[in-house]
């Protein structure tokens, strides 16, 4: 029997059959059904998850809200006369002491919203693993949110600057305004002269250089968040580690800015009132001047060789004076004392988990199947991965060839779609530093196995601008790579969701010579899954802007046609080497959140337990427990308790990816050098070999000594929702910025891709 039921304008055909009538069905209605049903359950699931995720986002908002609004209250004479000997009552207990407070109004809310994230964001990779679920119903809500993240700034120093960047830089300013107001004006009216012999306005001005203290301790408090790789915050927020890099620059500088002018007027201070022996104090029931000292001169060894001059001249100067910074916090935390310890907790509790596991799945050699030599100094490298390992197009990985440094971890662009190629993982290194010349050299002389170590991939959590009408991508030189895994993912989409829609694709690439066009190559991969990119509409717009006349590289025929030949060369296989796989697993998301909320408990319960049986005992007597000891040991704490959830979380998937890279196979890549397609845009005729390379080489144009002309390009896309990405030298990304913020044009949505850290 059939019964009919409509629900949403959707018909759904419920059967009740017996095993008798089962045989009597036909098998297209049979299958159609089963269809049904199977989507009218993805939909309902999708809905469940849509309504929990919402639910977390209200709460985890009104947490973050509280969270601020304690940071606004903390300096005003409200907290410190009237709710602080109230919470000290209530808080400051004998597992706690004086860090109670502290831990439950500024630690604690963080540490649950970065809990209840991972919760979030599991949901959210659950309901967006169906593309098709996505496009179109969160059409109204993009275009809001499109809007808020419109270029509004484009200069120096700040860069590109959006409406909600703008906003949240004003608030964070005016906080800190507000904060040194209120510092002021509280100890002003009621000024502790703690030596007779100093004077009123010297007391006044020591109290103006601790509180330009008070006001870096807020900047660090916000310091880590965007250099936590694995963050469950950052993408609530639509960014990634590597797009929020800037938000660290620039509290990096204020930060340091801010120490610097606290030490030097306590320098200032303790010279005018004949005090500088407390320069070399270390007290055993204060804050050591001496920890302080040694901190601020790690601050500005970091700080001078961060400068952008120094980094891009000198960046192996830059590189390894930033890891500096374990001393620098070590120092640091000993100068501030526990009780603001608990107010910059949270960032760096976030980012040592990250470190810790980033650390862990270092340790695994990643097993490195081939690498392709272009023409053009650039060369890809394809890994082998497993294939419950999903990213996102324009995601990172950190590359480490101990052969080449044992040290230094360089990020690059996964090209790769982790969708059309599942079991494969490929980066683009350009051959412009020391280090990547080291390590072509090393692969040009065709070593048997080269060992590689791998962190990551880390990337956005999503990919608004694939769902556009139209698609705008605009290149420098290596800034082609994020294209690269962009066009790859549309020809996934285009070949193997029919049903989803694809937008059309303009690429507009630079290039300085003629043979980079073989880069160009890269926009189809080695994969062994056949694909068809017929329905996929785009053109190519490639741009020589050192090079005059295509002829003269022509002369010599012979010689043009070995060098345009892309040489591929392929690994002998270790059992030792493994996939690439998430470092927590399928659930990532979960286990992280299992790894934040153990660590963090645990650490609650030994601080509880070592200062009810160790401190408080002392302290109880009336003595004073070494106030170095103290933050000595909630460090000790913090690193055992993240070293013991995470290393056991760790391990525990670990064992299940071994098993499933057990299962991968050995990749076969062809040996044989092969003709590059892009050689017939370089005017050599050729018979190209299938066609995708066909169809490569006819959508594209090639320009010879000029540049594109961003403007008139992007003004003639008439679409009405046209996304434009942008990847390339900074005046490149700028001149797209200002076109697209200009308000000639509303139907452009910009976004920048940058590396320039």
């Amino acid at each position: 029997m059939f019964h009919f039921c409509t629900h949403d304008d959707t018909i759904f055909y419920i059967y009740s059959i017996s095993l008798v009538e089962l045989n009597s069905i036909p098998l297209h209605v049979y299958a159609a059904t089963i269809e049904i049903v199977n989507f009218n359950e993805k939909r309902r699931s999708v809905l469940a998850n849509m309504g929990s995720r919402s639910v977390l986002n209200i709460f985890v908002m009104l947490v973050f809200v509280g969270w601020l609004f304690m940071w606004v209250m903390l300096p005003t004479k409200t907290y410190k006369y009237s709710w602080t000997p109230q919470l000290k009552n209530k808080l400051n207990s004998a597992y706690f002491r004086e860090q109670g407070t502290n831990l439950l109004l500024f630690t604690f809310p963080i540490m649950l919203i970065a809990a209840l994230s991972c919760v979030y964001l599991h949901l959210y990779s659950k309901s967006t693993s169906d593309h098709s679920s996505t496009n179109g119903n969160n059409k109204g809500q993009r275009q809001y949110f499109g809007s808020l993240k419109r270029t509004v700034v484009v200069m120096e120093p700040l860069g590109i600057v959006n409406a909600v960047e703008l906003t949240f830089a004003a608030m964070f300013t005016l906080l800190l305004i507000w904060s040194l107001v209120n510092y002021i004006y509280v100890s002003y009216s009621n000024l502790h002269m703690h030596n007779p012999a100093v004077k009123v306005w010297m007391t006044k001005f020591r109290s103006v250089s601790l509180r330009l203290g008070y006001l870096g301790n807020i900047c660090y408090a916000f310091l880590f968040f965007p250099v936590t790789r694995l963050s469950s915050i950052l993408p609530l927020v639509g960014l990634t580690s590597e797009s929020s890099i800037k938000y660290h620059i620039w509290l990096g500088h204020l930060s340091m800015a801010l120490a610097l002018l606290h030490s030097v007027g306590f320098i200032i201070f303790y010279a005018m009132s004949n005090q500088m022996i407390e320069m070399i104090e270390w007290s055993s029931t204060y804050v050591s001047n001496v920890a302080g000292e040694i901190a601020i001169f790690v601050a500005i060894a970091m700080w001078v060789t961060s400068l952008y001059k120094i980094r891009r001249k000198m960046f192996d100067l830059f590189f390894y004076t930033h890891q500096l910074y374990t001393l620098y916090i070590f120092f640091y935390l000993l100068h501030v004392g526990v009780a603001y310890i608990c107010m910059i907790l949270p960032g760096i509790f976030l980012f040592l988990i990250d470190r810790y596991l980033r650390f862990l799945q270092s340790k695994r050699r990643a097993r490195l199947i081939s690498s392709r030599l272009l023409p053009c100094s650039t060369f890809e490298l394809t890994l082998s991965k497993n294939p419950a390992l999903s990213y996102n197009p324009t995601s990172i990985l950190f590359v480490n060839v101990p052969s080449v440094s044992k040290l230094q971890w360089h990020p690059f662009t996964v090209v790769s779609s982790s969708n059309l190629e599942s079991d494969k993982l490929s980066i683009v290194i350009k051959s412009v530093g020391s280090w990547s010349q080291k390590l072509e050299k090393q692969i040009s002389s065709s070593p048997d196995r080269l060992e590689i170590s791998t962190e990551g991939p880390y990337g956005p959590g999503s990919s608004p601008f694939l769902s556009r009408e139209c698609l705008v991508m605009v290149s420098g030189g290596s800034g082609i790579a994020p294209m690269i895994s962009i066009f790859r993912e549309l020809i996934y989409r285009s070949t193997f969701q029919p049903k989803t829609k694809v937008p059309k694709v303009i690429l507009i690439t630079a290039f300085k010579n003629t043979s980079d066009l073989t880069m160009l190559d890269l926009l189809l991969p080695f994969s062994t899954t056949p694909f068809d990119i017929s329905n996929l509409d785009f053109q190519i717009e490639a741009y020589i802007t050192r090079e005059n006349d295509p002829q003269e590289h022509d002369n010599n025929l012979e010689a043009s046609q070995n060098k345009r030949l892309i040489q591929t060369i392929v690994f002998k296989q270790n059992p030792k080497d493994s996939p690439i796989s998430a470092a927590l697993g399928k659930s990532s998301w979960l286990w992280l959140g299992v790894i934040i909320s153990s660590s963090f408990f645990m650490f609650l319960l030994l601080l509880g337990l070592v200062t009810r049986y160790s401190i408080y005992p002392v302290e109880r007597e009336g003595k004073m427990y070494h106030y170095s000891a103290k933050i000595i040991w909630d460090m000790f704490l913090v690193c055992a308790s993240i070293f013991i959830a995470t290393s056991i979380i760790f391990m525990w998937q670990k064992r299940e990816n071994e098993i499933e890279g057990k299962q991968i196979q050995n990749v076969e890549m062809p040996t044989n050098p092969t003709n590059s397609p892009a050689a017939n845009l370089c005017g050599t005729e050729r018979e190209l070999e299938s066609l995708p390379h066909q169809s490569i080489v006819q959508a594209t144009r090639v320009h010879y000594g000029a540049r594109p002309n961003l403007k008139r390009i992007l003004f003639d896309c008439k679409a009405s929702d046209v996304g434009v990405v942008v990847c390339g030298p900074k005046s490149m990304r700028h001149e797209v910025a200002k076109i697209c913020a200009s308000g000639l044009a509303q139907n452009l949505h910009f976004e920048s891709i940058s590396f320039n850290w």
